[in-house]
C-alpha cells in the first residue's frame, strides 16, 4: 500500500518541499518548484534562491550625483522636522522664553551670569555666580561643546520654527532625491556646524543663537549649485533667496552669521558632491571632499575657542 502523500516516481517535487508534485519550473536554475515556492519574474517564476541571489548581484539605483536613490525622499526631512518639533515642545512646556533648555541648547560663544534683572556680569564665573544668586548661563567656551549642534534644533517661537521647517519639508526632499539620503544629511549637519563656526567667529560673545536657518540657507545654497549644474532656471531662486537675504537684515534678533555660515558651508559641500568626477573614483572624491569641509569646520572652531579661552 503507498503513501498517498508521496507522489509516483518519475514525477518531479519541489526542491524544498520533496513531497509536493510540480511542473513548474525555475527559470534560472531549472529546480522544480512549488506554488508557494514561485516568485513572479520578468518571464516565467523564480525559486527563492535565485531571486535572493538576484537582490545581491544587481546594482541598487543611483541618483545623478552617485548616492543611493531613497525610495522615500521625504523620510529624512521629516526626521530633522521631528527633533526640532519635539525640541521646541520640551522648550515651550518647561517656560517658553524664559526655559532653562533654551539656554543650555542654544549656542552662546562665552558664559556668563545672569543676574536676574535684565544685566550679565562677565566677571564671574559659574560657582560665583550659583552662589551669589545667579544664574549661569553655560558657553562653549566653558565646556558646553554640544552647543554647536543642538543650537541647530532649538527653537523658541512658533514662528521661527514654523518658517524653518516648511522650508525644510519644501527644499528637502528635493536635495534628498538628487544627493541620496547619506550625501543630503551630510550637507544638512555640515551647514549647520559651518553656522555655527562663524557664529563663534563673528556674533557678540555673550548673545545667545538658537534656530535651524543655518542649515537651511545651506539647503538655499545647494539648490542654487544644483540649479547651475543642470543648466536649470535660476531666477526664482535668486527671487526666494534674495527675499530671505532681506528678512535676515530687516528682521530684529536674527543672526546674519549663522544664515551667512550655513550658506557657504551648503554650497561648498554641495559643489563638492555634484562636481566630483564620474566612474569610480566619485563616492572617494565625495568622501574626502567632505571629510575637508569638515575638519576645515572642526579647526574653525577649535581656533576660536582657542581664543575665547
Amino acid at each position: 500500500m503507498t503513501d498517498p502523500s508521496t507522489p509516483p516516481a518519475g514525477v518531479p517535487t519541489c526542491y524544498r518541499h520533496p513531497g509536493r508534485e510540480t511542473h513548474i519550473r525555475c527559470q534560472r536554475c531549472d529546480r522544480p518548484i512549488c506554488p508557494d515556492c514561485m516568485r513572479d519574474a520578468a518571464v516565467g517564476f523564480q525559486c527563492p534562491d535565485c531571486v535572493a541571489e538576484g537582490r545581491k548581484t544587481t546594482r541598487a539605483g543611483r541618483t545623478a550625483f552617485g548616492g543611493l536613490r531613497p525610495t522615500n525622499a521625504s523620510a529624512t526631512s521629516a526626521v530633522l522636522i521631528a527633533l526640532n518639533a519635539a525640541v521646541w515642545f520640551a522648550i515651550t512646556v518647561t517656560g517658553g522664553a524664559g526655559s532653562r533648555l533654551g539656554d543650555l541648547l542654544g549656542l552662546r560663544p562665552n558664559g556668563a551670569c545672569d543676574l536676574q534683572n535684565g544685566f550679565l556680569n562677565i566677571q564671574v564665573g559659574d560657582a560665583a555666580c550659583t552662589g551669589g544668586g545667579g544664574t549661569w548661563l553655560p558657553g562653549f567656551v566653558d565646556g558646553a561643546y554640544w552647543q554647536i549642534l543642538t543650537s541647530g534644533f532649538t527653537h523658541i517661537t512658533i514662528f521661527h520654527i514654523g518658517f524653518n521647517m516648511l522650508a525644510l519639508w519644501v527644499i528637502g526632499p528635493q536635495l534628498e532625491m538628487v544627493f541620496g539620503r547619506v550625501r543630503f544629511l551630510a550637507l544638512y549637519l555640515l551647514s549647520l556646524l559651518a553656522g555655527s563656526a562663524v557664529v563663534l567667529w563673528a556674533a557678540p560673545e555673550y548673545q545667545l543663537t538658537l534656530g535651524a536657518s543655518g542649515a537651511i540657507y545651506g539647503l538655499f545654497a545647494a539648490l542654487l549649485v544644483v540649479a547651475r549644474k543642470v543648466g536649470a532656471d535660476m531666477r526664482q531662486l535668486w527671487v526666494l533667496i534674495g527675499i530671505n537675504v532681506f528678512i535676515t537684515f530687516a528682521v530684529p534678533n536674527i543672526s546674519w552669521q549663522g544664515h551667512l555660515g550655513g550658506f557657504v558651508g551648503g554650497g561648498v559641500v554641495a559643489v563638492v558632491l555634484a562636481y566630483a568626477p564620474r566612474g569610480r573614483r566619485r563616492p572617494l572624491f565625495q568622501a574626502g571632499g567632505l571629510l575637508v569641509v569638515a575638519a576645515l569646520t572642526a579647526l574653525a572652531i577649535i581656533l576660536r575657542a582657542s581664543a575665547l579661552a
